[in-house]
């Protein structure tokens, strides 16, 4: 069964926080919304696409794995030039790559619907009550605030998975969660990276919470029901809004869009 929702990255919003992924072509049809389009329509970029300038350790490591996995279930053919060989287990492990992160997008969008109060396709209760339970205990029951998008002054949006707002006046900083979606199991630790807490430190900022505790709630994508969830501290949080300025910095350099 083919799974299309839509992508996580590449993103732009207005300066009022709007989402504009699309725009008009020139024959009438939606087509996804490019930098030349942001220049024009004044539009900032999402948080994901700034955070695209960093290195990515973690995911390139991935890469290489899904790459030797495919060399080992692709032995070479007969006649085959060595070239054509390593093309077609590049190819393979980038199809093994998209189906993992279309079923993850799939699982994403079920979690979303319950937190949108919308039914959820039943093939994927069990991803979601582990989710639901998971954050629910961690932060205990509250109505969260799901998809809120956002725009900062300093030029970037984004759109936060889940998000409670903060009251100064109870002297609560507010919650911002991001769920994600990986292969592991009950023994495994789930290893989390730099991008995640720069992401969560730049949706705080951007959503007006700055010290809102943040954590990444990782669900499995091959072990239903399991999840877990990393909260990082103030101290990183910190840290991380201070290594975004650069990284926004650089992009809007970059990209010679301020």
């Amino acid at each position: 069964m083919e799974i299309k929702h839509a992508k996580e990255s590449g993103h732009w919003y207005t300066r009022e926080g709007v989402p504009a992924y699309t725009v008009k072509s020139a024959k009438g049809e939606d087509r996804p919304t490019n930098l030349k389009d942001a220049r024009k329509l004044n539009l900032v970029p999402s948080v994901t696409t700034i955070l695209g300038v960093a290195a990515k350790p973690g995911l390139e490591i991935w890469k290489q794995n899904q790459v030797l996995l495919a060399a080992l279930t692709l032995p070479r053919q007969e006649g085959e030039s060595e070239s054509d060989w390593v093309n077609r287990i590049i190819e393979d492990s980038k199809e093994q790559g998209k189906q993992a992160a279309e079923f993850g997008t799939a699982i994403h969008a079920e979690i979303q619907a319950h937190f949108e109060g919308r039914s959820y396709d039943p093939e994927f209760a069990d991803y979601v009550e582990g989710a639901v339970a998971a954050i629910s205990s961690h932060f205990n029951d509250w109505e969260w605030i799901s998809e809120k998008s956002f725009a900062h002054e300093l030029g970037f949006g984004g759109k936060c998975d889940l998000f409670i707002p903060a009251d100064p006046s109870r002297n609560f900083g507010g919650f911002v969660c991001d769920i994600k979606t990986k292969d592991f199991g009950p023994d495994d630790k789930v290893s989390a990276f730099d991008e995640h807490f720069l992401q969560l430190a730049a949706y705080r900022v951007g959503l007006g919470a700055q010290r809102a505790r943040c954590a990444n709630v990782f669900v499995s994508r091959n072990h239903p029901g399991l999840v877990q969830v990393i909260e990082w501290s103030q101290e990183d949080l910190d840290r991380g809004w201070q290594m975004f300025l650069r990284l926004l910095e650089f992009w809007q350099i970059k990209s010679n869009h301020r």
